[in-house]
């Protein structure tokens, strides 16, 4: 009997996870500076706070994973996405009470939905991502697309376009839902199922339909701009304004809604033209939210923004633009055991650098000579360690420097202050300092 992963989900191995350690604490340092906070919520939440009323996103009708345990009343579903769970935490811990609001925060986990598996969707997939909770300000929708467009930026990414559109006010959206429903009345009945269940719900995702979006009937949809009032126009011309400020480049696309009900005003999409993407295209995304704060019971009226993108996803953006994130560094040292007496000093030895910061490895598999510095070679150590029964027996070993061949020996009681007299002149020969040794 064989046993492989679920379909549509996978194993992140130790040989790539380099990559993705790389995105993450890049993005983490763009949040830094940003002032942007970390949060963390359950990977499971009440059904209710993603099933929301007369949702009509494929999110909450078709792709989460719910259950109910034996004997329980409780319905519970595997996060979908990050927005509802954060914003339920901001109003549940009462967040909203802090002085200095907004309250910028992030996230990053696996978030899940049962979906088909394709390139760059899957079912268990990595989403960071980014709230800002309790102000309403046109220049906080241009913060938010800044950060995340100066990280794919600082990444290397270039083959990208933003899609912005504006869904207007609760009075701006109510006039072009009529007009919608006035617009699609008589041929409604010959569209797809997901159509007919959106025009009773939300007729502003039919507009997001993949089946139907050639006809037509799609193409001549009256355009959101055409039912905006006055503040609705003046807010997003604020964005658009701010965006021309900071330089970021920006298509207005009037069919965008994106996938979730809960979007108003400004929603964004940023997507990749590079045809390697294929279908899925968008890297991040995301939009202003009125109506959440709110519903999930915090102060009336307040509002937030956010967005997320996936980190698979990312990963093949920078793969399609040829972007090399990088291997994973190589050990500082590597201790070749050559004797069975040895194995103890050698593992003291190896604790003992790490405890000083060197990042070191040793055999344990009781290998020849010619064996272990196979490991040498594989793991790029830039020192290896001898020891065996010469190095007890004198108290000193041999450390040899990879990249010049050179040899050191040195007692055993000396072996760190040796350690961080060839890494530092290293460092001054390079410029700067590549081993993960934190030097004083």
């Amino acid at each position: 009997m064989s046993y492989q992963v679920p379909r549509g989900t996978q194993d992140v191995l130790p040989q790539e996870i380099s990559k993705w350690h790389r995105l993450e604490e890049l993005i983490r340092q763009f949040c830094y500076v940003y002032n942007y906070e970390e949060i963390r919520t359950p990977i499971f939440e009440h059904t209710n706070v993603f099933k929301r009323g007369n949702d009509s996103s494929d999110m909450v009708n078709k792709e989460m994973y719910t259950f109910q345990l034996e004997n329980s009343a409780t319905s519970l579903t595997l996060r979908p996405e990050g927005t509802a769970g954060v914003v339920r935490a901001f109003v549940e811990h009462k967040l909203y009470g802090q002085p200095d609001l907004p309250l910028k925060m992030y996230y990053c986990g696996p978030q899940f939905r049962h979906e088909r598996p394709q390139k760059g969707r899957m079912r268990i997939f990595n989403q960071f991502g980014v709230e800002v909770l309790g102000a309403k300000d046109p220049l906080l929708d241009v913060e938010t697309i800044a950060l995340g467009w100066s990280f794919v930026s600082a990444l290397g990414l270039s083959d990208l376009k933003v899609l912005i559109n504006t869904l207007g006010d609760d009075a701006s959206r109510s006039a072009y839902r009529e007009a919608l429903r006035a617009h699609f009345k008589d041929e409604i009945g010959s569209m797809c199922a997901d159509c007919q269940r959106r025009y009773e719900q939300n007729p502003l995702r039919i507009l997001d339909c993949k089946i139907d979006r050639e006809r037509a009937i799609m193409k001549s949809a009256p355009k959101m701009s055409d039912y905006l009032n006055d503040e609705s126009k003046a807010y997003f011309q604020a964005v658009l304004d701010g965006l021309d400020a900071l330089g970021i480049p920006y298509e207005i696309d009037d069919r965008l809604v994106r996938g979730l009900d809960y979007y108003t005003h400004t929603v964004f999409e940023v997507v990749s033209v590079n045809k390697e993407m294929g279908a899925q295209s968008t890297v991040f995304a995301g939009g202003r939210y009125d109506g959440l704060v709110e519903y999930f019971g915090g102060p009336q009226g307040m509002s937030g923004i956010g967005w997320a993108l996936g980190l698979e996803r990312l990963l093949l953006a920078c793969e399609a633009e040829g972007i090399d994130l990088g291997e994973e560094s190589g050990l500082d040292a590597y201790v070749l055991c050559l004797a069975p007496q040895a194995k103890t000093a050698a593992l003291q030895l190896v604790t003992q650098l790490r405890s000083s910061g060197y990042r070191c490895d040793m055999d344990y598999l009781g290998r020849s000579f010619k064996a272990q510095f196979k490991s040498v070679e594989r793991k790029h150590a830039r020192t290896a360690i001898f020891l065996g029964d010469k190095e007890l027996e004198s108290g000193e070993v041999t450390i040899k420097e990879i990249d010049t061949q050179k040899q050191h020996t040195v007692p055993l009681n000396d072996i760190v202050a040796v350690m961080d007299r060839l890494f530092d002149e290293t460092q001054e020969a390079e410029g700067g300092c590549t081993c993960g040794h934190v030097h004083e």
